[in-house]
């Protein structure tokens, strides 16, 4: 694929099912370069797949689709142009989506209540005077902001403390009503005009940020996740509260004592008809900032009152990023695992069972007996499946008990598609790395370049990849794994980093490289190049200072300086000094900008221009370094972005980035279909 067909790749939401299993909803997103933004709508699918799939909403940009209780209505998130998403419902059986809210700052989440008769919703609240709340206040003319805090602001929100989420519920209008008509001033004078939407009610009003709410099977309360306990801003806890819809005191379900970290994730909390209360959390030791490699479990609490139970094993499940899904079979969660994301049923009793093994299931939905769930693979950028959870057995393939009901991945595989091939090599010490490699067209010998991911506990997985698959189509062959450090692999696997970032997770790499260019000999081992974002970027500028075997670098969005990372960054009162240690000398020998003056190696400096994860400065600092040390380098900042720019920045910044990438190739590591010759 080339940088363009970015748009044909489209994208799918976790399903929502109707109650007999009989038919799932999802949305999909792409991005548009007309627009300039992502678009997309909802999808009805037959779940039998008597009838194909068919688009049910024309919305800008349609998401987070959910059935009602009795499978009337589906409500979602719909976001107009330049404006922010708001609670939508319609009637499963067809008609115009019915507006429920109208915040200021949109809707982020929502949960119908049991009975169907309401909404809780979560949203920003801004401050007074602040964000549009006042017209013709603009941004320049707000009053000051008085920080005593750590955290106050956050990649892709930007200041959070003066716009907290928060807790509403609004009641879910009638659908057969007639609609709202706003009447005209008379002679007797002009009259007021009437609500469009219902005024919500805000159950939660302290200074926290509240997500992952869930209905009780009464629907008398709502669980909300929040960071709202004393000692917040120096930890990484969460508490888990049961807060009452009507009267009555909020009750605590899980404390801060516990040292849990649950995130603010949709669907991560949910609660079962027996008043037991499921949630994914991380445990963050004793310090309640433990965080490195820390996988995340699913935890149990049988009543209020109750210590949580760890109901999956820590050390080799991690379910990072997972909603919960409560099925006949057990709560269905998505495990991380070995470049994977598999599907489990996890039992009251902790027993687990694998229901969809070999692909990266992006969302799950059950109802009756029907398990549907959406994915990613090598060949899909997202599908929707059915799982037949009686026809699995012990072989590790589910192929004969998945039925695939969807096809919007089809544009994408037309515009050419190079498999990876998947690769497992021995390291100097023995330790075994596993990845990939994604040979071009033709027989070679192709130069190589050695991508590295980000995290740096996360994973390269089997998904279809778009930046493998560009510098693919360029000519490159492309060689990426998960070193020590990754997710995936257990949390030994992941912790081998914590204080000793840039040593075994640099032998991993480098080691992994020598042994696909010797077992391809498409490779030409002679002709490399190395790229990397954010910890990827930390780590290409730590071998490019110790290793010079590279003809050019690309360090994107990176982690370069940890001692001044520290008041920068939105997590730096806590990352640098949990991965690198306290120590300034342990943190310097870490560092890539501390060993910037051994870098030899063209380097192109890319980041973005309101980056608050890895801030701009990190980059600023080590492209100075570079250009006093006369090493030939380039920065290149992009406006308007944030740390996410290659997965959901602008889609014309998306592929000008490409087009900057290729373009540093051709003058550095230059291709038979890239090189400056081939691109005049």
């Amino acid at each position: 694929m080339k940088a363009d067909d970015i748009v044909r790749l489209v994208s799918v939401s976790s399903p929502t099912l109707s109650p007999d299993g009989g038919t799932a909803v999802v949305a999909t997103a792409h991005p548009d370069l007309d627009a300039d933004t992502y678009v997309g709508q909802l999808w009805s699918v037959d779940v039998k797949g008597s009838t194909s799939p068919r688009r049910i909403t024309r919305g800008f940009r349609d998401a987070a689709p959910q059935f009602s209780p009795d499978g009337s209505a589906i409500a979602f998130l719909r976001a107009e142009p330049g404006k922010p998403a708001q609670l939508y419902v319609m009637a499963t059986t067809g008609g115009e989506p019915i507006r429920v809210t109208d915040r200021k700052l949109g809707v982020s989440e929502f949960a119908w209540s049991p009975d169907g008769s309401t909404f809780a919703f979560v949203s920003r609240e801004p401050e007074h005077g602040r964000y549009g709340t006042v017209e013709g206040v603009e941004p320049g003319a707000e009053p000051p902001r008085r920080i005593t805090t750590y955290r106050y602001s956050a990649n892709g929100v930007g200041w959070m403390r003066d716009r907290r989420t928060q807790v509403f519920i609004v009641p879910v209008p009638d659908l057969s009503a007639e609609p709202v008509v706003q009447p005209v001033a008379s002679s007797e004078g002009p009259v007021e005009s009437r609500a469009w939407v219902a005024e919500p009610r805000a159950l939660t009003s302290d200074d926290a940020e509240h997500g992952a709410i869930a209905f009780t099977a009464n629907g008398r309360h709502v669980a909300v996740v929040s960071d709202g306990h004393p000692g917040a801003d120096d930890d990484l806890r969460s508490i888990l509260t049961l807060v009452p819809v009507d009267d009555g005191e909020p009750r605590s379900v899980v404390g801060p004592e516990a040292n849990l970290s649950m995130g603010e994730s949709a669907g991560a909390v949910v609660v079962a008809e027996d008043g037991a209360v499921y949630f994914v959390a991380q445990d963050m030791g004793e310090s309640g900032r433990d965080f490195v490699a820390r996988n995340s479990g699913l935890y149990l609490v049988e009543s209020v009152g109750e210590r949580p139970r760890r109901l999956t094993d820590d050390e080799t499940v991690d379910l990072t990023g997972s909603d919960v899904v409560l099925s006949p079979h057990g709560a269905l969660v998505r495990n991380t695992e070995r470049g994977r994301v598999t599907l489990l049923a996890v039992g009251r009793d902790g027993a687990v069972t694998t229901l969809v093994r070999d692909r990266e299931v992006t969302g799950a939905a059950s109802a009756g007996q029907t398990v549907a769930f959406t994915f990613q693979s090598d060949s899909t950028f997202g599908d929707l499946a059915v799982v037949d959870v009686a026809r699995l057995g012990d072989e590790p393939t589910e192929n004969d008990a998945v039925r695939v009901l969807t096809d919007f991945s089809s544009e994408v595989r037309a515009s050419g598609i190079r498999t990876p091939i998947e690769f497992e090599t021995t390291g100097r010490d023995g330790y075994p790395v596993h990845g990939w490699v994604v040979l071009p067209e033709g027989e070679g010998p192709h130069p190589v370049l050695l991508n590295i991911h980000g995290g740096p506990y996360a994973q390269y997985s089997v998904h279809l990849f778009d930046e493998s698959q560009v510098y693919a189509d360029a000519g490159y062959a492309v060689v990426y794994c998960n070193p020590r450090g990754s997710a995936g692999y257990g949390q030994e696997h992941g912790r081998a980093i914590k204080g000793r970032m840039g040593t075994v997770d640099l032998n991993d790499v480098l080691d992994f490289l020598d042994a696909a260019v010797a077992a391809h000999p498409e490779l030409d081992g002679d002709r490399v190049g190395i790229l990397g974002g954010s910890y990827g970027g930390y780590l290409t500028a730590w071998t490019i200072a110790h290793d010079h075997r590279f003809a050019a670098a690309i360090v994107e969005r990176g982690y370069l300086d940890p001692q001044f990372f520290f008041g920068t960054s939105d997590i730096g009162s806590f990352f640098g000094e949990e991965y690198n240690g306290a120590d300034p000398e342990l943190v310097a020998a870490q560092s890539p900008q501390a060993h910037v003056g051994a870098v030899r190696t063209p380097t192109l400096v890319m980041h973005s221009e309101n980056d608050l994860r890895c801030p701009l400065s990190q980059a600023e600092r080590y492209f100075a370094s570079l250009k006093r040390s006369g090493v030939e380098t380039e920065l290149v900042i992009f406006p308007g972005e944030d740390h996410e720019l290659s997965r959901s920045g602008r889609p014309r910044h998306r592929v000008q980035r490409f087009g900057i990438i290729l373009d540093w190739w051709a003058r550095h590591l230059p291709s038979g279909r890239n090189s400056v010759t081939a691109t005049e």
